[in-house]
């Protein structure tokens, strides 16, 4: 199968917006036996903002994630990611033989940066989440909330404009994930960042969002945007999030209802 860029018009609402998905479908396999976990999606994401996608398990919140990534193509339909996009994992993945400041380090000395350089501005990163002094340590000296953070260092550490977040924060305790949420939603109001976040908590997503994605269970089709207008700073403990929250389960449970009926 060949990709297949859509028509676009003059009038194109999505034109210009830092991600951009015009009439994405995604399958796996070939004939009878392909499984379509995509289909028909279109989804633009402005410069700067927040946007968190969430769904039912194996509704392809992933795969979209891999496709703005670039690590997959479409089988049918455009994607076009206007800057450089870092991927940050559910897992730190941290190299063990490393310590914090050569983790963070890593995608600079693969571009040739300098020695010097590139652990200053590694040690700049740090203070930036909350690691200062920490870089001499390794991984396994860290707990799992610290493993993210420096996970997230490392991802900036790639100069992107696009930060793309596939449940990173999922295995953590609820405090924990708490505190991330206040120091990503600090780097990203103070960077300028581009931010995709795909996540099973709902919550969360009101928590963080400019805007929620909610997609339907497999195939993957846009079922509803909530624009979230809660001012910032949030609780995920308060009135406002929870209320939100309630309304897109809600909307999430009709999707699966729907979809086991089926």
């Amino acid at each position: 199968m060949t990709t297949v860029a859509a028509p676009v018009g003059i009038d194109d609402p999505i034109t210009g917006a830092a991600i951009a998905l015009r009439s994405v479908s995604k399958a796996f396999g070939h004939g009878a036996d392909a499984v379509v976990a995509l289909d028909g999606i279109d989804l633009a994401v402005g410069r700067g903002e927040f946007v968190c996608v969430v769904g039912a398990s194996g509704c392809g919140k992933s795969t979209a994630l891999n496709l703005m990534a670039g690590l997959d193509r479409p089988t049918l339909g455009e994607v076009e990611v206007d800057g450089r996009p870092a991927l940050m994992f559910q897992e730190a993945a941290l190299f063990p033989w490393l310590d914090v400041l050569d983790n963070v380090a890593l995608p600079m000395r693969l571009k040739g940066v300098g020695k010097g350089e590139r652990r200053g501005r590694a040690s700049e990163l740090l203070d930036k989440v909350h690691l200062g002094g920490q870089g001499h340590r390794r991984p396994h000296e860290l707990s799992g909330g610290m493993r993210q953070r420096v996970a997230l260092a490392r991802s900036l550490a790639q100069d992107a404009d696009i930060l793309l977040m596939d449940e990173p924060f999922g295995a953590l305790d609820a405090m924990t994930r708490d505190l991330l949420h206040d120091e990503l939603e600090s780097v990203w109001s103070g960077s300028g960042l581009t931010v995709v976040f795909v996540t099973h908590n709902v919550r969360e997503a009101a928590r963080l969002a400019d805007r929620i994605v909610l997609l339907t269970s497999r195939p993957g089709r846009v079922a509803a945007t909530f624009e979230v207008e809660i001012p910032r700073p949030r609780r995920i403990d308060s009135p406002e999030v929870s209320g939100l929250a309630a309304k897109v389960t809600d909307r999430l449970r009709e999707e699966v209802r729907r979809h086991g009926s089926r």
